[in-house]
């Protein structure tokens, strides 16, 4: 993964979290770590291909897959089935990551997709399997198979008042099932012939991002640049992800209630004309590093957040 690092991906993140961990004795840890491990082995070994990232997060684990944005899901299952023995929640999220190295010289992961992974993964009760609206949204349009496999359980708030809409990844499907239907072969040419017409992009609602995807990049740069027209701003440039292309950028009706932003010390001061605007520069600004501190308020007709700088954190 050398060659990757330092770039920023929009990939596919499973986050699993063990319960109860914390609260075990040394040995009873190591003896459960050791299990979910050998569990999590011989998941990754669903899979064909090798790229991806695995991050140890002491009570469980990350899997950053830079290839088929299904392949989360194909492992997410898997897991879920060890559940039954092995305490843990699960959380799926697609969005950007940028991959590092850390100071052992290992590849480590940064980025609201893995932030959002977690905190979706955090919304799930015991043995069950989350994802978020992006995932949901990309995945469910891979075929109809898919998409028959999310039950939609509404809005849930995080710590940071950022929102996410969740789906649960019905409870009666199994890892023996087959989960996707022939497909058809690859083109030769990742992207569209010379004079060929392109298909269109399509425009997905992720929630705070809009999520762009089509089978060549000229067709999703041409959708990005329309957005970005109208006042949208580019969260996730163009790249490729599974054989398709993808880009994120903000709401264009979002993007147009600006904020005002003041750097007082290691603090940020947000301010803007409404309550949701303020919420939105905040959650994007939490996704980058900062953290929000006390309530949003409006002062003098004015709604008003402060954030600490991820700088103060550092």
């Amino acid at each position: 993964m050398a060659d990757e690092s330092g770039r920023t991906l929009v990939c596919s993140v499973l986050f699993l979290d063990l319960i109860g961990y914390s609260k075990r004795a040394v040995t009873e840890q190591q003896e459960l770590k050791q299990q979910f491990n050998h569990a999590l082995t011989e998941a990754l070994d669903l899979l064909k291909r090798r790229d991806r990232v695995l991050v140890d997060t002491g009570d469980g684990a990350a899997v950053v897959f830079l290839g088929d944005p299904e392949d989360a899901m194909i492992v997410g299952l898997a897991m879920r089935e060890s559940a039954t023995r092995i305490p843990m929640r699960l959380g799926i999220n697609l969005g950007p990551v940028r991959l590092m190295t850390d100071l052992n010289d290992q590849t480590n992961v940064i980025g609201d997709g893995i932030n959002v992974a977690q905190r979706v993964m955090s919304f799930a009760e015991p043995g069950q399997l989350l994802v978020s609206a992006s995932f949901h949204n990309v995945v469910a349009r891979v075929s109809e198979h898919y998409g028959r496999l999310f039950q939609p359980i509404g809005k849930r708030h995080d710590k940071h008042v950022r929102e996410h809409d969740v789906y649960l990844v019905d409870d009666s499907i199994r890892i023996q099932e087959p989960l996707t239907e022939p497909a058809a072969p690859l083109p030769a040419s990742r992207t569209s012939a010379p004079g060929a017409r392109a298909e269109p992009a399509k425009v997905h609602d992720a929630g705070a991002h809009l999520m762009i995807s089509a089978a060549s990049r000229e067709s999703v740069d041409a959708a990005l640049r329309k957005l970005v027209a109208q006042g949208a701003a580019v969260v996730t440039p163009t790249g490729m992800v599974g054989g398709k292309w993808f880009a994120a950028c903000t709401h264009p009706s979002k993007s147009r209630v600006e904020c005002k932003v003041e750097i007082v010390g290691l603090q940020r001061v947000v301010s803007g004309p409404t309550r949701q605007a303020v919420a939105d520069r905040v959650a994007e600004l939490v996704s980058y590093g900062d953290k929000l501190v006390g309530d949003i308020e409006e002062v003098d007709g004015t709604w008003t957040a402060i954030c600490d700088t991820g700088s103060a954190r550092a």
